[in-house]
């Protein structure tokens, strides 16, 4: 079944709604889907109703996903989790505590871009960019920047404003990713870690997280070269893990208005692999 096991949605950084997106899936020929929006799961329930009242359920499968970020000696990096019991207490916590890092993280910035650089936003103007309950974050601060005429476009605001040297800047206190792995497969869930390319020290990472439960590594992403998905995969095979794949779609490209969901190549095989891996978890 052809699949993309990495979307998201308005509930956080995306730009099309879950509805949107399932229909976009569907018009791009996938027949799996897996909603990871960045710290929260809401976008899950709303694609599975709307698939429900349109009579759409033979034609696509939605699993539910996330995507935590995590800190990690000054590194970011993303844990991916699929089929999480969203009722376990303990990640129901985890949500809420990286959705109060960052509302804590953005009313201290909104605060110092008033006080050092006059520009004053409003913390609704943030919110008011996501579904109601969505993850805000740093695309969402640096369009509000743009919007009150600070900046002349949201990639100035990143440069000027949204990195770690600016005087405005505030990190988000978030968890660690052995913390975010452990809960994740805690819950019932596969942890896979995330576009590891990013990472320079993924290999030895990948290693220690595996004491916690990860599962699996995302080789196919939009942003891997064919050698960096034989790395991973090699380095998957080696190491007993899962391989997983997607487009890390958040909206059409800029330039062209191409779609991207579904084009990056993943296998079909990824997604028996991935409910193999469940049954697996289930069992254990």
């Amino acid at each position: 079944m052809k699949c993309d096991l990495h979307i998201h949605t308005y509930y956080s950084d995306g730009v099309f709604s879950p509805e949107k997106i399932v229909d976009t899936a569907i018009d791009v020929g996938l027949g799996a889907i897996a909603l990871t929006d960045h710290d929260n799961i809401l976008s899950y329930n709303v694609a599975k109703d709307y698939l429900k009242k349109t009579g759409k359920q033979d034609k696509l499968e939605v699993i539910e996903g996330v995507e935590i970020n995590t800190l990690y000696k000054n590194y970011e990096v993303h844990i991916l989790g699929y089929f999480m019991d969203d009722t376990n207490s303990d990640f129901r916590e985890l949500l809420k505590t990286q959705q109060n890092a960052r509302v804590k993280q953005t009313k201290e910035i909104i605060a110092l871009l008033s006080k050092k650089e006059g520009i004053k936003i409003k913390y609704e103007d943030i919110v008011k960019q996501v579904a109601e309950g969505g993850s805000i974050g740093r695309p969402h601060i640096a369009k509000a920047i743009t919007n009150a005429g600070g900046t002349v476009s949201v990639i100035d605001a990143y440069a000027k404003y949204i990195h770690d040297d600016s005087p405005v800047y505030v990190p988000r206190k978030t968890v660690s990713p052995q913390d975010a792995v452990e809960i994740i497969y805690d819950a019932g869930g596969i942890p896979v870690i995330a576009h590891p390319h990013d990472l320079d020290i993924a290999e030895p990472l990948i290693k220690d997280l595996m004491s916690y439960g990860l599962r699996g590594i995302e080789a196919y992403h939009r942003k891997h070269s064919p050698a960096c998905v034989e790395y991973f995969s090699s380095m998957a095979e080696e190491l007993g893990l899962i391989v997983t794949g997607g487009s890390d779609f958040h909206a059409p490209n800029i330039m062209n208005g191409q779609i991207v969901m579904g084009k990056n190549f993943v296998p079909e095989w990824i997604y028996d692999k991935l409910l193999q891996e469940k049954k697996l978890i289930d069992m254990a």
